[in-house]
């Protein structure tokens, strides 16, 4: 058993549901394992061999199938990146390298190699966020434009798990409410194939150990190093992250970001997809239309 998971049958439980899915991702895809010196790492692979090259990058307690309700809008225009990140409940590696350290730069530069990309485009999410960010500034030269949403490593964290301890001891009904913190109010009307997809984070939720380590966060001179166009979108009442902060410090460092700061949006902010594929195109030098 990996230590990322609780047990032996957790683990086949979290990996046989992803499988699943994948196998209902819906647009055309390849399925890549790259060797890199964290151990290998697993990469969904969707649409034109041709068109510029972009990485997403998942959040925590995820893997790419955090993308599979957007692919087709990012594919359409993009050769797109799914990478599972790891340490996370994909079918990547269980390594956890010391995030002050310069491990995880040093994995995507391997993760870049063995794809044979060399100026990418880069949306992350959350964690992902936090490693599109510091990859960005430490490899400034390899960005075409940068993404985020909802990213760390930009204003602090809140003590999430602190203030909603009481709900980690209370099974299904207090993950629901966890989720509900970070994701809003269930809606009433739920079409079927979402349910069933919430039913799959339900398991990875219970199956899987999160990080539990605070997220360093980027300098001030590390964000002025964000020459490259940058759009991030935040939410005011992100009970995981200080948005505000988040925005302050990039509206102050780095003048030319892009700061979409939504009041009532949470963690998790549906409905970015057009923005992020617009903003992509208009960077990458395609036409505006072809993110319709």
């Amino acid at each position: 058993m990996s230590s990322i998971y609780k047990s032996d049958a957790g683990q086949r439980r979290v990996e046989d549901g992803y499988r699943m899915w994948l196998s209902r991702w819906p647009v055309p895809a390849d399925f890549v394992t790259v060797p890199t010196r964290e151990g290998d790492t697993f990469v969904v692979v969707s649409g034109p061999a041709t068109a510029p090259p972009l990485v997403l990058l998942h959040g925590s307690t995820g893997n790419a199938t955090t993308w599979i309700g957007d692919i087709a809008a990012y594919a359409e225009c993009f050769r797109c990146y799914c990478v599972d990140i790891i340490g996370e409940p994909g079918l990547s590696a269980p390594s956890r390298p010391d995030m002050k350290s310069d491990a995880y730069v040093l994995w995507l530069d391997d993760v870049l190699s063995g794809l044979k990309l060399d100026r990418v485009s880069l949306v992350g999410l959350s964690l992902g966020g936090w490693m599109a960010f510091h990859y960005a500034a430490a490899r400034p030269d390899r960005i075409v434009a940068l993404g985020g949403i909802s990213p760390a490593g930009i204003g602090r964290q809140k003590n999430f798990v602190l203030n909603h301890l009481p709900y980690f001891f209370l099974g299904a009904w207090g993950r629901r409410r966890i989720g509900e913190a970070i994701m809003g109010p269930t809606p009433a009307d739920i079409p079927p194939v979402v349910r069933e997809f919430w039913d799959y984070l339900a398991i990875v939720t219970a199956e899987f150990r999160p990080r539990m380590v605070d997220l360093p966060v980027l300098g001030d001179d590390q964000i002025r190093g964000l020459y490259f166009p940058v759009l991030v979108v935040v939410g005011g009442r992100d009970v995981m992250l200080h948005s505000e902060r988040t925005r302050d410090r990039l509206q102050t460092l780095a003048p030319d970001a892009v700061v979409d700061f939504r009041p009532d949006g949470r963690h998790f902010i549906p409905g970015v997809t057009p923005e992020l594929v617009e903003f992509l195109c208009r960077t990458n030098g395609l036409k505006a239309h072809a993110a319709a």
